[in-house]
């Protein structure tokens, strides 16, 4: 009889141990879905781009596990075609192993952040693996009991081989099956967080631009906090979930006012987030050529970031250099012209800030000249809302680096400047000036510059070029970097002062053969697994 205690023991045990191996392979994959906002064509995108090498990666694992495991089974087939069978499963497990230690010596920086829905997401995709893994073993097993061929009895597990293939349509069900769910609850999620604010009279701002949110957004509060109890979204928090998440964790009457970083990809995003949080006052930190990818023109960025300007109460300041995009857009706008006088050194950044009338000289840690600038749009923020030139001139003085963003550590007489967060064409470029103001060795890591759409290819060219006189230049990874390559070469630069390597781990085993004390390494724009 074909259905027995023993062959149903067996597929659940093949079912169990397959969907092991194969969410944790998965464990990539699943990571560059919530990247993507868990949007699962835009996972097909990723996995299509002629430089993505992941599906060539699925594909040979599974060529040498069917490859082996028909290998294993012939050899083993004294001990009986079924049990040579199952003697076979053992390539698998070789394989699977084998690529696990590949892919861990590969990564830059983990794709994945273990929210609660990441894991719920992960235990759908583990189940829907071992649901299709013990169908296909249990229809193998029926095969083999129709046909009674002892040759294909022999070798049929080789056929689980194939699973590797289907990871990536295994994982977009997955998410699909957990939108069933996931969709209702975010939506209550966000709706609580908009009644929980809309209820209260806590002052809000909101900021957006291409670049420089997250840093203005931690300029800013240290200036609100020299007078009011000061809120803000945690690191880059800035989707509806992320400020919801925020709003919904705290108890907003113990806060003056609440600072929230509001991202952007697609037209509509800011409109939507200004809806959950009308700011009173707003900023917009700059325009450049980032997410060009997803918003495919920069007339829709412009749009886009403008939609902040219809939804303040108050005012919106602008950084001075994107102004223009603006100025005929209804709604209250000021440019940020507070600024004169900058001077800056690998010491910090020196600038006068006239607010009011008054003006004083202040001085920062904060490496670049623009990131005077961007101090000066936060202060006249702050102004406006009652702080005195004095305790922002003294918040200035007390600013300490952000995180991974132009962020300066020493370590025995080497300056390491980490910009790891910044991907960018205008941070990128300040990012290298600052690194020329160090003395010694000069060396640039960097995978290049991403979200760019049609102008990926030219900007990072110009990327290249922007590299020329650097002392040492370290590509990282395998999508981007021809294109920084050929502009640094294109533009007259040495090839000899050039490296390819495949991940920051092997970027950081040659600096450490060539640096020496008073050096400076600066690592531009350390990419999630989403761009590798």
């Amino acid at each position: 009889m074909f259905i027995n205690w023993q062959t149903t023991l067996e597929c659940v045990l093949i079912a169990l141990i397959f969907a092991s191996f194969l969410s944790v392979i998965s464990f990539k994959p699943l990571g560059i879905l919530q990247g993507f906002g868990y949007k699962s064509a835009k996972l097909f995108g990723w996995a299509r781009r002629k430089s993505n090498l992941q599906q060539a990666r699925y594909s040979v694992l599974a060529l040498a596990c069917v490859l082996v495991c028909a290998v294993i089974s012939l050899c083993f087939g004294f001990a009986g075609a079924h049990w040579a069978g199952v003697i076979g499963l053992a390539a698998y497990l070789i394989f699977f192993v084998l690529y696990l230690c590949a892919e861990a010596g590969r990564a830059i920086k983990g794709a994945a952040t273990l929210t609660p829905r990441f894991k719920r997401l992960f235990a759908v995709a583990w189940l829907t693996f071992a649901v299709l893994v013990y169908l296909a073993a249990t229809l193998l097993n029926f095969a083999e009991h129709v046909w009674g061929e002892k040759l294909f009895a022999t070798l049929k597990y080789c056929a689980l081989g194939l699973f590797p293939l289907a990871i990536l349509p295994v994982v977009c069900l997955a998410n699909c099956i957990t939108l069933i769910w996931e969709a209702p609850i975010n939506k209550s999620y966000v709706k609580r967080a908009k009644a929980k604010l809309a209820s209260c009279e806590i002052t809000t701002v909101g900021i957006t631009g291409s670049y420089g949110k997250t840093s203005a957004k931690n300029i800013l509060c240290a200036m609100l906090a020299k007078k009011y109890r000061v809120l803000s979204t945690p690191s880059s928090f800035n989707t509806p979930l992320g400020i919801s998440r925020t709003v919904n964790g705290n108890e907003l009457k113990d806060y003056d006012v609440f600072v929230a970083e509001m991202g952007a990809r697609h037209k509509g995003d800011i409109a939507e987030l200004c809806a959950i949080c009308p700011p009173d006052y707003s900023m917009i930190t700059g325009i450049c050529s980032q997410h060009l990818e997803s918003f495919k023109t920069l007339e829709n960025i412009v749009k886009t970031k403008g939609e902040i300007i219809a939804a303040t109460k108050n005012t919106c300041f602008i950084a001075g250099d994107c102004f223009d995009y603006f100025k005929d857009t209804a709604g209250a706008i000021a440019v940020c012209n507070c600024v004169g006088g900058v001077e800056c050194d690998c010491t910090g950044t020196h600038f006068d800030l006239t607010l009011g009338g008054e003006s004083k000289r202040v001085k920062t840690k904060l490496l670049g000249a623009h990131c005077a600038y961007n101090i000066g749009i936060c202060a006249q923020v702050a102004h406006a809302m009652g702080v005195g030139l004095e305790d922002i001139a003294q918040a200035i003085s007390e600013l300490d680096y952000v995180e991974h963003r132009l962020q300066l550590l020493e370590s025995n007489g080497v300056y390491i400047i980490d910009d790891g967060y910044n991907s960018n064409v205008v941070g990128a470029k300040a990012a290298v000036e600052v690194l020329r103001s160090f003395s010694g060795k000069k060396i640039v890591v960097t995978p290049g510059l991403v979200e760019l759409g049609v102008l990926e290819e030219s900007e990072n060219r110009a990327l290249g070029a922007e590299l020329i006189g650097l002392d040492r230049i370290i590509l990282v990874g395998e999508t981007l970097v021809g294109a920084v390559k050929s502009g640094y070469l294109e533009a007259g630069g040495e090839e000899e002062r050039l490296s390819i390597v495949p991940s920051l781990v092997a970027a950081q085993d040659v600096i450490k053969n060539e640096i020496s004390k008073g050096d400076a390494v600066l690592f531009l724009n350390d990419l999630p697994e989403i761009y590798m």
